[in-house]
């Protein structure tokens, strides 16, 4: 899962990155002002894995992992965001939109004040003035090809035409590609063009520590103008101070201001679920691991997380939910008690399967 970190300058976004992945990017009042991203990858915390652990005492145990890119967003004009920014923004999976609400005289906001609904409304703009350039310009491509098209070729480039007309229309409506009703093969038709308004959001509001009492009403407000979205409130400052700690004074720290769980726990989990996302877990060669993949994910997908070969020569999986293999204490009693099932390739994968694939190639 690659997630991009977005947000007009000076809102925040960079502390941000720095609490979620325990990263030193710079900060400060002025911002970066290079089109390099910072990049950082944060392990994915999931209890089950100690279970796991507890049971195969594997050598190794490796959990899931996110990768963040922090990604220098500025006001475009209208004329969309430029080739370098899109070329990095366009391979994440899902957007975190940091949304600044807290106050600090000595970092002066980019607009002037503080109105997180005008920030929100700013960025959903810049996205969407990006795919309106992307259709514009291959529109023009589509209309010179046309000119000297075979009939076979001038059927699919007038679909493809149509399509983009239709979807520009929509945007220009402020409807996002992500919320326009499109058939399979036009979504798989336009998947390539790496719609920014097409991949899922999240925004957080970056509140300042005196705003922690009343995080969830502004986090409440801010979710019914825009009720679309998930949105979470958090203190970003504070997070990434409480990073550089060891588990357990965080842990105290959090408690004694009332702060609920850690950001990184949170906005993985709204990831996950912004994202239709589950993991499995595999127990083989003396390492436990968890993997990330869609819901409704058949297993020789899955198995093609783990290694195409598996994919390609699939034959079987061996299944155990973790509850039940928790319960059990291990394999041999969850095969008595006829918990661990032998599926096929149009078994779907639920979250928390423990799985062994049987292949041949």
């Amino acid at each position: 899962m690659e997630i991009g970190i977005i947000g007009l300058p000076k809102s925040g976004k960079t502390t941000l990155f720095n609490s979620l992945t325990k990263g030193k990017a710079q900060t400060g009042a002025f911002g970066s002002t290079t089109l390099e991203p910072n990049i950082g990858v944060t392990k994915v915390p999931d209890p089950r894995l100690e279970g796991l652990q507890a049971i195969f005492d594997p050598k190794r145990t490796i959990p899931a992992e996110v990768k963040y890119v922090d990604v220098a967003v500025s006001k475009s004009k209208g004329k969309g965001l430029s080739g370098e920014l899109l070329a990095y923004l366009g391979r994440v999976d899902a957007f975190i939109h940091v949304v600044r609400a807290f106050l600090d005289e000595s970092i002066p906001h980019s607009e002037g004040d503080i109105d997180p609904a005008r920030d929100v409304d700013i960025m959903n703009m810049e996205l969407a003035f990006s795919d309106l350039a992307i259709i514009e310009r291959r529109l023009l491509r589509i209309g010179d090809s046309l000119k000297g098209a075979k009939p076979m070729e001038r059927e699919t480039l007038v679909q493809e035409q149509a399509l983009l007309s239709r979807i520009g229309s929509a945007i220009e409506q402020e409807v996002p590609v992500r919320e326009q009703t499109l058939t399979r093969e036009e979504a798989k038709m336009v998947e390539n063009y790496q719609f920014l308004t097409a991949k899922p959001l999240l925004i957080v509001l970056n509140i300042g520590e005196d705003q922690l009492p009343q995080a969830s009403l502004l986090e409440e407000d801010l979710k019914s103008r825009y009720p679309r979205f998930q949105v979470a409130a958090i203190c970003a400052k504070l997070e990434m101070e409480l990073s550089e700690l060891d588990q357990v004074e965080a842990d105290g720290f959090r408690s004694a201001m009332g702060v609920g769980e850690a950001a990184t726990d949170r906005i993985i989990k709204l990831s996950y679920q912004l994202l239709g996302l589950i993991s499995f877990f595999t127990i083989a060669s003396g390492e436990v691991r968890a993997w990330t993949i869609r819901r409704d994910t058949l297993a020789p997908k899955a198995a093609g997380k783990v290694h195409s070969d598996m994919e390609r020569g699939f034959i079987r999986a061996e299944v155990v939910p973790y509850a039940g293999l928790t319960q059990c204490g291990g394999l041999p009693e969850a095969r008595k008690q006829g918990l661990l099932r032998l599926e096929g390739k149009s078994y779907v994968v639920q979250d928390g399967d423990v799985i062994t694939f049987l292949f041949n190639i």
